[in-house]
């Protein structure tokens, strides 16, 4: 009986329309290598919620910060990525030092972006930033795929889906301002050293 586990669980997923999570993982991957696809990315591993009353963005102590687990995170995407050849465009990133820092580990650059900052603490910036990183994400880009790193508030607002810490999800622009979400990498998907 345990050995026809897998058969069986192959068959229902083709019975409900649905692929066997080994080869979702490989389409999804090759999807990413194609490009024209937006990899949106939950910061690495910040423990906590938040940030301390008074932070600043111009100053990263004053900020909830990724641990070392986060910038192994960080830097297994990247090496992950890499390794499959997946082709990287714009890197685009909050201004929040967590998001900067998971950029910079995994893709050697980071371009800050405003509307990519949290609005846990202030709701009401949310739908117009929204609509902004939606304007961007509606439209393939050009050479390779870009990258959005943000926070989960932003991106659950953007997608509907609630990323884990340094989880990817992927989207593929339809234009005119709709998108689809095409799969998710979650860290526990990227091989170890």
């Amino acid at each position: 009986m345990v050995r026809r586990i897998p058969g069986i669980l192959a068959a229902i997923a083709v019975l409900l329309g649905t692929s066997p999570p080994a080869a979702a993982d490989e389409a999804l991957w090759a999807l990413l290598t194609g490009g024209g696809q937006v990899l949106v990315i939950r910061h690495a591993t910040a423990p906590g919620v938040g940030d301390p009353a008074g932070f600043r963005l111009d100053d990263c102590a004053t900020q909830r910060n990724l641990s070392a687990a986060g910038r192994e995170e960080a830097r297994r995407l990247g090496a992950a990525l890499r390794a499959r050849g997946v082709p990287i465009g714009r890197v685009l990133s909050s201004q929040w030092c967590r998001c900067l820092e998971t950029a910079r580990l995994a893709f050697g650059t980071a371009e800050p972006w405003a509307p990519l900052n949290s609005f846990f603490n202030e709701r009401q910036r949310g739908p117009a930033q929204t609509e902004e990183v939606r304007a961007l994400v509606a439209k393939a880009p050009a050479g390779g795929n870009l990258v959005l790193v943000s926070h989960q508030v932003n991106i659950a607002a953007l997608t509907g889906q609630y990323p884990a810490s340094g989880e990817v999800i992927v989207l593929t622009p339809q234009g005119e301002g709709i998108f689809r979400v095409a799969g998710r990498l979650p860290p526990s998907a990227l091989p170890r050293d």
